[in-house]
Parts: C-alpha cells; sequence; structure tokens
C-alpha cells in the first residue's frame, strides 16, 4: 500500500509538471538539441602477469582469463539532449558485453527521461534505467575515472551501477554550474545535492524477482574554500531485498534465496587543483557464502578506498599520476553463491593526455584476493601485473 502511495504521488506531481509546461512555438526543434558522444578502450592485461589465476570477475572479464589478448574493455555511444526546456533524454548502449562465449554483444547501460518539476531543472525526476545513487566512484564515468575497474567496496553493492528506478533530484542552479566546471577535474557528474529514489534492485538489465523495491538517500555538496580548492563531502544509504541469482548444487539457502542487503556509506573529495583525494567508505549487511556451513547467510560487510592524484600540465599535454589503495571485506551478491571476499589491493599509475580526444593510463597492480564459493574452496591468489589502456573519447 505504501508503495502504491508512493508512485501514485510522483505520477501526480509529474502530470501537474507537464501541465504547467507552456508550449514551444518559436523554440528550437527537439532534434536540434540532440547530441552524440561516446567513447572506446582498449586494454591489454598480460603484461608481467605473476599469477594467472588472479582475477576479478566484476572489474575486468579479460583480467587472469585465459588465452588474454587484446580486448575492447567498452565501446558506447551517447545520445543525449534537453529536448524541451523541462524534457532531457539520455541513451547509452554498449556494444563490448560478453554474453556467454560471445563478445562485442550490445546492451543497453542507460536509458531515462529527466523530468523538471521547475522552470530551472532544480528539481528533477528521473525514470528509466541509469546510475543508482550511490557512491561517489560508482557514478564517475569510466572514461574519466583514473583506476582501471571500480573499487569492490561500493561497486559489490551496485553491479553496473545501474538499476531501472525513479529517482528525484534537487541541486541549485549555481551548484549544477560549480559541477560542470568541475568537469575537467573527474567530477561524478550531475546527480544533484539531494537523491531520492526507488529501484528494482536485482542491477541492470535484469527483471526484478520479487515485487520489493530497494529505496535510496544520498546527498553530496560542493564546498569552495578560501584557497581556491574545492571539496565535497557525501553520505548515501540503501536497504532493500535481494533474490540471488545463482546457487550451486549443495549450498544451503533460503526457499526463495531472497536476503537482506543493506548499506550505509561516506564519500569524501577533495578535487585535485592540483593535488587531489577521492576517499569512500561504507558498511552494512547482506549475503554472504559462508564455507564452514556450506550456506548463505546474511553476514556484515564493510571496506572502502583512498586515492590520491596530481594533475600537472606540460604545455598542451597532461599527466595525471595516481596511486590507490582499497579493501573489502563481504560478499557479492551478484556472484554465484554470493561469494565471499577479502581483498587488499594497490595500484599506481599513471594517466597521459598527449592530445585532444585521447589517453593512455598504465598502472602497476599488487592484489591480495580471498574469494570463495562452493567451488572455489580455500581460493586465496596473490600477484603483480600491469595493465594498459588506450581510450579515445568524444
Amino acid at each position: 500500500m505504501k508503495r502504491l502511495l508512493f508512485l501514485l504521488g510522483m505520477c501526480l506531481t509529474l502530470s501537474a509538471s507537464l501541465m504547467a509546461q507552456k508550449t514551444e512555438d518559436g523554440h528550437q526543434k527537439w532534434y536540434e538539441n540532440i547530441h552524440i558522444g561516446g567513447y572506446l578502450q582498449v586494454r591489454y592485461n598480460k603484461l608481467y602477469e605473476s599469477n594467472s589465476d588472479l582475477n576479478c570477475e566484476q572489474c575486468d572479464e579479460n583480467w587472469g582469463a585465459e588465452g588474454g589478448g587484446l580486448s575492447i574493455r567498452r565501446m558506447r555511444f551517447k545520445i543525449y539532449g534537453q529536448i524541451s526546456p523541462r524534457v532531457f533524454l539520455y541513451f547509452q548502449p554498449d556494444f563490448s558485453k560478453s554474453v556467454g562465449d560471445n563478445i562485442h554483444v550490445a546492451r543497453i547501460k542507460d536509458a531515462y527521461m529527466d523530468i523538471g518539476l521547475d522552470p530551472e531543472n532544480e528539481y528533477r525526476l528521473r525514470i528509466g534505467q541509469s546510475k543508482v545513487p550511490f557512491g561517489y566512484e560508482n557514478m564517475q564515468s569510466s572514461s574519466d575515472r583514473l583506476p582501471l575497474d571500480r573499487n569492490d567496496a561500493l561497486n559489490s553493492g551496485v553491479k553496473d551501477e545501474r538499476d531501472l528506478g525513479i529517482y528525484f533530484y534537487w541541486a541549485p542552479k549555481e551548484i549544477r554550474q560549480l559541477m560542470k566546471a568541475l568537469k575537467p577535474y573527474k567530477h561524478s557528474g550531475d546527480f544533484g545535492v539531494l537523491a531520492f529514489g526507488i529501484y528494482n534492485g536485482q542491477t541492470a538489465n535484469y527483471p526484478d524477482e520479487n515485487n520489493s523495491f530497494h529505496v535510496v538517500s544520498r546527498f553530496s555538496y560542493p564546498i569552495q574554500l578560501g584557497s581556491g580548492q574545492i571539496i565535497e563531502p557525501g553520505i548515501q544509504a540503501y536497504s532493500g531485498k535481494y533474490v540471488i541469482p545463482e546457487v550451486s548444487d549443495g549450498v544451503i539457502t533460503k526457499t526463495n534465496h531472497e536476503y537482506i542487503d543493506q548499506r550505509i556509506g561516506a564519500s569524501f573529495v577533495l578535487y585535485p587543483r592540483p593535488f587531489g583525494i577521492q576517499a569512500e567508505y561504507n558498511l552494512g549487511r547482506g549475503p554472504e557464502y559462508d564455507r564452514s556451513s556450506q550456506t548463505i547467510k546474511v553476514k556484515k560487510l564493510h571496506g572502502g578506498y583512498i586515492t590520491a592524484s596530481y594533475f600537472m600540465a606540460v604545455g598542451r599535454q597532461q599527466l595525471i599520476p595516481f596511486v590507490r589503495f582499497q579493501h573489502y571485506d563481504g560478499g557479492k551478491k551478484h556472484e554465484l553463491d554470493a561469494r565471499s571476499y577479502v581483498v587488499n589491493e594497490t595500484e599506481m599509475g599513471i594517466e597521459y593526455h598527449p592530445f585532444e580526444h585521447f589517453e593512455l593510463v598504465t598502472v602497476y597492480t599488487m592484489a591480495d584476493r580471498q574469494y570463495e564459493d562452493h567451488e572455489l574452496s580455500h581460493n586465496h591468489q596473490t600477484g603483480n601485473l600491469i595493465r594498459i589502456q588506450a581510450q579515445v573519447k568524444f
């Protein structure tokens, strides 16, 4: 009943907003405001690899994969535009996903509409498949992020960072302008100062399994300091029930495979002007494989990361050295048997922009990963490797 009232209230608000919108005679046609962009990433993960059994299923499918070689990590186009003063459209497919043995399969990443609830669009409703507002790095575009993969600690909460949902965003006009000005400094994007919404909870491109929404909320505010530096502290949380998609024979689980899934996290960003820090930490509880009892249980989880970077300009070229340390202790609900993880990993890298639209990233990874399910018992892998990525962005 509460969910029905919530959806009804949102629909009434949306209807009132659309009815209040005036006609646009004499304005630009909608198709004149459509823009196209995107990026292509090509990687190699096998340079000086010390342990081919070390991998990360959620990170990069070609890390530790048999055969190795070059891989297309992402090939994305985005089509977007403010098609009327109060309606924004965004669509982004990815042409490099894998389904079974087939690679370079197209799948929807984003497909949503933003509906302005006031003339300045300070209050918005986002409807469709989009990023769940949980975690600063989760919302940061893969084309902008310094490390090649997102951290395990927060990204394990929302695989692929996206889901089908309805989200309310609010941000004053001046803050939205500041966010836009911070884009060259790896800003995560305009997800409002305050966010609140509901989403299916089974992650992007997967149907809902229990007719029960996850609820999420986030508050994050950029603050200008007297020294010219800008910081952005934030806090976020979500709660729901998740249905485990894959369970091995012999594993004891609930009849309906449904488990509590709750997290709260804090974020802090010092924008790199020129020195920067990005740090996040979250804790909560969720499904995790327990080796001793061969059971999937609701267990506590915690972890986070810290990334330090420095922006250097050499003529028209740009160099960004960085280092990141991450730790995670908990389950990954979307993997087989809600696989149990203990991760400690350090990465040192440099992002190089020799000219416009092109960048080259080289990362040295030192990983210590223990990840176990019913099939991978006593699985503790350590190793080092160098990973290289070339990217064109337009």
